[in-house]
Parts: C-alpha cells; sequence; structure tokens
C-alpha cells in the first residue's frame, strides 16, 4: 500500500539531501512514488496549462500550486516559449519542486514533434535544462512509447544508453518512460530501467484492450456497446508496478476534460475532478495525478480533492450507473464493503490479493504489507454485509477466503 501522509513544513530530498521549503501547508497529502524516495504530492502538475500564458499568469499558476504543497511538475513540452516562462517562475523555488523533464521532445518549425534521432534527443534535453537554469532534473522521462517495436527500439539503442549516461552524470535521477500502452509499459517495467512510470489512468481508458494507437482510447467508436470491467493488462500493468516499486505519476486522469462533461463522456455521464481524481489513486502504484490545469479556476477544482468529504471522492456508485459500461463483479478498492464488523480492510486485502494471484509466488512486499494490517482475511465470519453495500457485486467472501488460504493467516 502506498504511504501517505500529511504535509510537513520541511521536506528532505532523500536523493540530493536538499531541504525543501514549504509555506504551511494542512491539507495536501505526500506518498512514496515507487522506490524511487521521493514523497510526491497527490496532486502534481502537468505543463499544457503554460502553453499561451504570459510570464505573469506562469507565475499564479506556479504560486497557487506551490502555496498548495504541490511539489511535483511534469514538463514534457519542448516549447522554447514555454521553458523559458517557467524557468524564469521557478527561480529561487527550485528546491520547493520535484521535475519531470522529457527526453525525445523537441521544437521543429513551430510545433512539437516526438524524435528517436539520437542528436535531437540531445540538442532536445540540453536546450531544456539551458531554459529552466537547471543542472538537473529528478526524472528523465523517454517520451511517449506506445508501441513494443518502439520499446524494443528504444532499449536496444543510443536513446537508453543517452538515458543511462545523463544518470551516470546525475544530470537525471531516474529514468522514466510515458506510455498509454499498457503492454508497452509491462516490457520497459519488467527491464528495471524504468522507475517512474508516467500512463493515462481513467475509468473509461482502463477499459480499452492494449494498443499502439492512443487515439482509439477517446475515438467514440470505441465505446459502442457495453463494456465490461478492466481490461486485464491494465490492471496487470498497475500490479506490476506495485510489486516492482515502480511509481506511476498519472496523465488524462480527466480523459482531457472529456469526462468532466456528461456530453463528451464515453460513459454517458460525467464525473467531478474529484471523483477522477480518486479513481486514479486509488490504482496500484498510483502516487500523483498531474492536473493539467489551464487557469487557476481549473487547478483549484483539482486540488479541492484534498480537502473533499468521502462521498465527495466516491466514483464507485456513479461508475455503477453508466449507462454504456460496467464493472460487474470487479473490485474497484472504492472501499464501500466497509466497515467489517471484525475490523477487516477489505479493501487492502483484496488489492493484496490480486498483486499475489498475479505471481506464481507472492512477492515478500506483498507479503509484508499484508502481515501489517490489524485484522486478516482469516478473521471473517462470512456475514455477508460487505456484498450487500458492494456497488460491482463482488464475490467479497470469497475473496476473503482465497486471501486466507494464500496468505496462511
Amino acid at each position: 500500500m502506498i504511504d501517505f501522509e500529511l504535509a510537513p513544513d520541511v521536506m528532505i530530498d532523500e536523493i540530493s539531501g536538499n531541504r525543501h521549503w514549504k509555506e504551511q501547508v494542512d491539507h495536501m497529502r505526500y506518498r512514496e512514488l515507487g522506490n524511487t524516495g521521493m514523497k510526491v504530492s497527490e496532486i502534481g502538475l502537468g505543463c499544457e496549462g503554460f502553453v499561451g500564458k504570459n510570464e505573469q499568469e506562469t507565475k499564479e499558476l506556479l504560486d497557487l500550486a506551490q502555496n498548495s504543497g504541490v511539489n511535483y511538475l511534469d514538463l514534457y513540452t519542448p516549447d522554447p516559449d514555454v521553458r523559458d516562462k517557467i524557468g524564469k517562475v521557478l527561480n529561487g523555488r527550485r528546491d520547493h519542486f520535484f521535475l519531470q523533464g522529457h527526453l525525445c521532445t523537441i521544437w521543429k518549425e513551430g510545433q512539437y514533434k516526438r524524435t528517436r534521432q539520437i542528436d535531437e534527443v540531445r540538442e532536445g534535453f540540453e536546450d531544456m535544462l539551458e531554459r529552466l537554469h537547471m543542472s538537473s532534473i529528478e526524472v528523465g522521462m523517454i517520451h511517449y512509447v506506445d508501441s513494443l517495436k518502439d520499446w524494443k527500439d528504444i532499449y536496444e539503442g543510443p536513446v537508453m544508453e543517452y538515458a543511462r549516461e545523463l544518470k551516470a552524470q546525475g544530470k537525471i535521477h531516474y529514468i522514466g518512460l510515458s506510455s498509454h500502452n499498457p503492454e508497452a509499459a509491462m516490457e520497459a517495467v519488467r527491464s528495471q530501467e524504468i522507475k517512474v512510470l508516467m500512463f493515462s489512468v481513467n475509468p473509461c481508458y482502463d477499459l480499452q484492450p492494449a494498443g499502439e494507437d492512443c487515439g482509439e482510447l477517446w475515438d467514440d467508436k470505441s465505446y459502442k456497446g457495453h463494456l465490461v470491467n478492466m481490461d486485464p493488462s491494465r490492471e496487470a500493468l498497475y500490479e506490476l508496478c506495485s510489486q516492482m516499486g515502480v511509481g506511476i505519476t498519472v496523465m488524462k486522469a480527466f480523459g482531457g476534460g472529456d469526462l468532466l462533461d456528461e456530453e463528451l463522456s464515453p460513459a454517458g455521464k460525467a464525473l467531478t475532478p474529484s471523483q477522477c481524481i480518486h479513481y486514479a489513486l486509488t490504482r496500484p502504484a498510483a502516487a500523483s495525478v498531474l492536473a493539467g490545469a489551464h487557469s487557476l479556476e481549473e487547478l483549484q477544482a483539482s486540488l479541492a480533492y484534498e480537502d473533499a468529504k468521502e462521498t465527495e471522492k466516491d466514483y464507485a456508485r456513479a461508475l455503477a450507473s453508466f449507462p454504456n459500461l460496467s464493472w460487474e463483479g470487479h473490485c474497484m478498492y472504492c472501499g464501500h464493503c466497509a466497515p467489517c464488523p471484525k475490523g477487516i480492510d477489505v479493501a487492502s486485502v483484496t488489492k493484496f490479493l490480486n498483486l499475489a494471484k498475479a505471481k506464481s509466488q507472492v512477492p515478500e512486499t506483498v507479503r509484508e504489507h499484508y502481515a501489517v494490517l490489524e485484522h486478516k482475511a482469516s478473521e471473517c465470519v462470512e456475514c455477508g454485509i460487505c456484498e450487500t453495500r458492494c456497488p460491482f457485486q463482488v464475490s467479497i467472501r470469497d475473496n476473503m477466503k482465497n486471501a486466507a488460504e494464500i496468505f496462511h493467516k
């Protein structure tokens, strides 16, 4: 289970030893980003909202993020104007933020381009450091790997060699990768080169099978008919990341905004920002949702998650009512089963059960997490009260029996 805690006044970067001074923040929670040692804010900040902003607007957006306890920024865009403005605004407060910058993104003929040409990759990354006035960043993200062939070429070619070189030089602390395809992402995670995965996570994309065309994730044609339950490859990816200590930073939590609009939502109903964020953060290994805020109001709507009531964050009832989709029989870790009369944390037990079942033997980390639970699955008296509360008709009593057998308690 990912740890979280309320914001301290001072954070110590376990990698560099730098102190991350903050204004007093009462409500932001922080999670371990896999095995990196970094504790990152549940709400992070994407950089697309900085596009088209002047320096003052850029400063106001970053001020709100910092003063609200946000400490994780994604900087994928190669737009030189954006890089310059962010570099100026970050001056003097570098130690407040962990930065996730991207390899393989360049600015060519006035627009963004993904590249695998190593000369362009090198030039693009050095341009980013220069415009940001930085000597290093925390995560060097290999950008947009959505096919197995692309991953193979990267892994065996000069791009990965360059990423390793940057890590050895201290210009990046960890190698990351961004993807929309769970199959390509799993291969990258299995390589043990990747320590942070930037992945698109929301309750509609999670229904779609793995594919190399990310456009299909929000194509109306993909949602015709009645879609049932999370795609197994996506579930397996989240569980694999949890097992291997790879932290997930979430992109597309709102589906590009479509999930917040009833007319555009492929599910046929709209969700709130807090519901989308809570869904993403209840996936195994998810650490930070990168809010692509285009205005102060949009960022505030995401930050409101930290103070939202459980009823406001509850996505389960909303998902169960979607006319086009169904998660019947599939545990969503939503917590509606609680409280258990024996005190069992049913959602956590089920999550550890699924992590264990994904492997031929129980990973030691999963066993340790299960062992520290105050009440174990073997204490279940099969009263069935939890099943009457479950919006997805999960066979919870069977899961408790399976967990007791697998964990021997």
